[in-house]
């Protein structure tokens, strides 16, 4: 059982945290090195990277439902169930996994075709999507694997595997994408394979270090590997709501970013330049997240609530302290950090502006979020999904009006983020103030 002093939060979060920075790393070197490479690869593959993330959170979401469950039965003191939930997340990870990869390839790329107003930009997302796909297969065991990590408070795995995905990725990207005079160069179907590659090296580090754990061998977590119906029905209850969240989010900043590529190749650079930036604000922002929901349900699981309110209070304290601590560049020295990802001047002024305009809506999200994955980590994640769904709904609309009705410039295309986090933020606080949500039974 976790304990509430702040030692044992950041216990929990901070090998989190730095499991998403280094992810971030990556993706900040993936697309400096395409940006040095071509523009229109650093435009396409940023593009085909969110339609990839998109269908890649639905697993996110089993996976996080299956946290959820776990952690609440360690409160319980029924961790005898633990390995059935594994299980079951496996195969219902597995049967989502085969329905994504069916979309990916057959039906989305004439979607990006239809859309695009770029066809090379358009022809660089299909040949990147059809080769970083496949990467679902290895996440969908490397998530499961991470949820029972997470529920038990063993982050530093997690962390440990992020940095064999990182520092694979990082060196198959350079020799893949510029090619050497064994390998011939690839460019951006490169990148998709060094992906793609390095997911599979990360799960494979995962399932070993899994097996040689003491406490997977307490909870037998192989010896009395299963599913059932009862389990799968759990999962998705808990589970579903969670994915349509992430799906949601993730398919809208994918319809932003499209809307951004047909005003011109200009603005998409810029965007996707502060993208890749943005990364770094979610580092602690999704590390203290993914640290209330396993705290949250394992406390109310336990029935104590009045400790429930400590750590929600001691967890937003540490999201901006982080915050600052990760994202403290964007105001000091936001040339220097635009210069990491491009540093082509001809994009500087206008992504600097907009990089320093950002700062406030993530310092909004760092405490909002906390308040969002507090529902979430009670099980009620059917109302975290009706509040995403209001959250998109207005973001969406307010993007379509400053893009195509108002045609604003760049930097206040980017005020949407701040009514985001905002409704998200409000909308999180008013259910917990107004609704018995402490009382959901899982």
């Amino acid at each position: 059982m976790l304990d509430l002093r702040y030692r044992s939060i950041l216990g929990m979060a901070l090998p989190l945290m730095a499991s998403t920075f280094i992810q971030s790393i990556v993706l900040i070197t993936d697309s400096s090195f395409l940006s040095r490479y071509d523009t229109i690869a650093f435009d396409a593959v940023g593009n085909g990277g969110l339609i990839y993330i998109t269908c890649f959170m639905a697993l996110v979401g089993i996976s996080d439902g299956a946290q959820i469950l776990m952690a609440r039965r360690i409160g319980e003191k029924k961790e005898n169930r633990l390995a059935r939930i594994f299980g079951t997340t496996i195969l219902a990870n597995f049967l989502v996994s085969i329905l994504l990869v069916g979309l990916m390839l057959f039906i989305i790329p004439s979607l990006i075709t239809g859309y695009s107003k770029s066809l090379e930009i358009a022809k660089g997302q299909v040949d990147y999507l059809n080769i970083r796909t496949y990467g679902l297969f290895f996440a969908m065991i490397s998530l499961a694997i991470n949820a029972y990590l997470m529920a038990i408070g063993k982050t530093t795995i997690v962390f440990i595997s992020a940095v064999f995905i990182a520092i694979s990725n990082i060196g198959l990207d350079y020799f893949l994408i510029f090619g050497t005079e064994i390998i011939p160069e690839m460019g951006l179907k490169g990148a998709a394979l060094a992906s793609t590659l390095s997911d599979g090296i990360g799960m494979t580090f995962l399932i070993f270090a899994l097996a040689l754990n003491k406490k997977q061998k307490s909870h037998k977590l192989f010896a009395e590997l299963s599913y059932n119906i009862d389990s799968l029905k759990e999962v998705v209850r808990i589970g579903f709501p969670i994915v349509f969240q992430g799906m949601i989010a993730l398919s809208t900043w994918t319809i932003f970013f499209t809307w951004i590529e047909q005003i011109g190749e200009y603005e998409l650079t810029i965007s996707q330049t502060i993208r890749s930036l943005y990364f770094l604000a979610f580092v602690p922002i999704w590390g203290f997240g993914a640290t209330t929901k396993t705290y949250v349900s394992q406390y109310l699981g336990k029935g104590e609530l009045n400790q429930v309110k400590t750590v929600i209070k001691r967890i937003q304290l540490l999201s901006i302290l982080f915050l600052f601590i990760f994202f403290h560049g964007a105001i000091f020295y936001p040339e220097g950090l635009i210069g990491l990802i491009n540093p082509n001047e001809v994009y500087m002024q206008d992504s600097v502006d907009i990089l320093k305009f950002i700062t406030g809506s993530v310092v909004i999200y760092s405490v909002g979020s906390v308040f969002f994955q507090t529902i979430n980590g009670s099980g009620n994640t059917k109302f975290t999904f009706y509040i995403e769904l209001i959250a998109v709904i207005v973001y969406i609309i307010s993007a379509y009006l400053l893009i195509k009705v108002f045609e604003v410039s760049i930097f206040w295309v980017w005020s949407v983020e701040y009514i985001y986090f905002i409704t998200m933020s409000l909308f999180s606080v008013i259910y917990l103030k107004n609704f018995k949500w402490q009382k959901k039974q899982l």
